[in-house]
């Protein structure tokens, strides 16, 4: 016999598996897009521990890219890139579209 209702819910407080937005294509919400000047960049990896959304790719402790389709455009990589370096820049996304 199948519950159904209130008590078909879990017991209040358990949590039934990991949360994540992996799944969930986000990027297009963006209207402007990180793009990185790779001869400036320092690699000091700020952008990648200040990301909200985890869109900074690293490989070798070397920043790679972005990934576009999670990245809400929100920009705090570029303000965390150091002053000196400023590797980062906010692109519209106009500039990208064909």
């Amino acid at each position: 016999m199948k519950t159904s209702g209130w008590k078909g819910l879990p017991i209040g407080g358990l949590i039934l598996e990991g949360g994540t937005a992996e799944q969930y294509k986000t990027g297009g919400w963006r209207n402007i897009r990180p793009v990185m000047d790779t001869e400036k960049c320092i690699n000091c990896l700020l952008c990648w521990v200040y990301c909200p959304d985890s869109s900074i790719m690293v490989e070798n402790e070397k920043i790679v890219g972005f990934d576009l389709e999670h990245c809400k455009g929100c920009g705090i990589c570029a303000k965390e890139c150091p002053p000196k370096v400023q590797a980062i820049k906010m692109v519209s996304e106009a500039e990208f579209r064909g």
